[in-house]
């Protein structure tokens, strides 16, 4: 069987249909698997043993569709669901088992916080999906494979961090799924251990203001390395403390103790920290703490995000506990030395 996996993007979400492709991989004896994403996330699928071929789209999709018709697939996963997806499969002309994305209840759990999501990951609801075919999830969570020339030396790093550091994600693809610097700040006072900023090249001059004044404790990575050298720090580090964003899931596919931040976005939505058998309320990671103001009237106020806080006061953020948060570092970092 010859089938193609759908997810143009982002990170996380396509680290998080790594247990579809391992699973039909393993489950399906000679099953063919291909992976098409967009061009820009090329390093997250391209080490992958599960997937035979992938398949990168640019800005000509007719051109990709031409290519992937000649493959003759026997099936289609689509967990993308959008309009490009569907062009995708009218044009293959072959079975297809679509994601449904609960639009619906995410609508009513923003506007009216109503909540009707149900309490799994979004990789389960994916296996949902593809429960016809006989694939079932085995529980083994995650994957994400570093090539051997993102593997970092000593000294690549201070040798002040050599023996262990809190990885702090500073990043996101939304200013409202973002702690502000003043708490990342303040969060880091707490601890008495090494940490590393990371994040992108537009998270750089945030993580200038983090790390001023206290260089030797603070490393701020941000623009100097890429994501799958990124993803290698991320798999190195004792605990990582992330914004709700791509290397959150990374880390939980290295198994790390995570404790996830979250602003105007909602767990509720399945897209927490997946460890291969946990929901978020009824069977919770021993390795995994959530940071919510549950509180808030107006929380969650999107299903991705904003610029800058609807209501101008950004609550979400800024009053979550940072004593709190650095109790659990200081847990997770004891938990890990074990």
């Amino acid at each position: 069987m010859k089938v193609l996996v759908i997810r143009f993007s982002s990170i996380g979400d396509i680290v998080l249909t790594t247990p579809i492709v391992r699973c039909f991989k393993q489950q399906k004896p000679g099953a063919e698997v291909h992976f098409l994403t967009k061009e820009s996330f090329r390093s997250i699928v391209a080490y992958n043993p599960y997937i035979d071929k992938c398949h990168y789209m640019s800005d000509d999709l007719p051109a990709v569709i031409e290519d992937l018709k000649k493959e003759r697939f026997d099936v289609v996963i689509d967990l993308h669901r959008n309009i490009r997806s569907a062009r995708v499969k009218k044009a293959l002309k072959v079975p297809a088992y679509t994601y449904d994305k609960l639009n619906f209840r995410k609508w009513m759990l923003v506007n009216f916080k109503i909540d009707t999501m149900p309490d799994k990951s979004i990789v389960d609801r994916y296996f949902d999906t593809i429960r016809p075919l006989g694939i079932k999830n085995d529980g083994q969570g995650l994957d994400y494979f570093v090539p051997g020339s993102a593997v970092l030396k000593n000294s690549d790093l201070p040798m002040s961090h050599w023996a262990g550091y809190v990885a702090c994600v500073i990043g996101g693809s939304y200013n409202t799924k973002k702690l502000p610097v003043e708490k990342w700040r303040e969060f880091i006072s707490l601890i008495p251990y090494p940490v590393i900023l990371l994040g992108g090249p537009e998270d750089r001059e945030e993580g200038q203001q983090i790390a001023e004044g206290n260089s030797i404790k603070i490393y701020n990575s941000c623009g100097k390395f890429n994501l799958n050298e990124s993803a290698y720090m991320v798999e190195k580090s004792k605990v990582v403390v992330s914004n709700d964003t791509g290397l959150m899931h990374v880390a939980a596919a290295f198994n790390k103790p995570i404790i996830s931040l979250w602003g105007n976005t909602s767990p509720e939505m399945g897209m927490f920290p997946y460890f291969g058998y946990n929901n978020l309320n009824s069977t919770v990671a021993p390795n995994s703490a959530i940071l919510e103001h549950k509180k808030l009237s107006c929380h969650p106020c999107s299903k991705l995000g904003y610029n800058k806080c609807p209501k101008g006061h950004f609550r979400c953020m800024k009053e979550l506990n940072m004593n709190e948060l650095s109790e659990l570092v200081k847990k997770f970092w004891h938990v890990s030395q074990r």
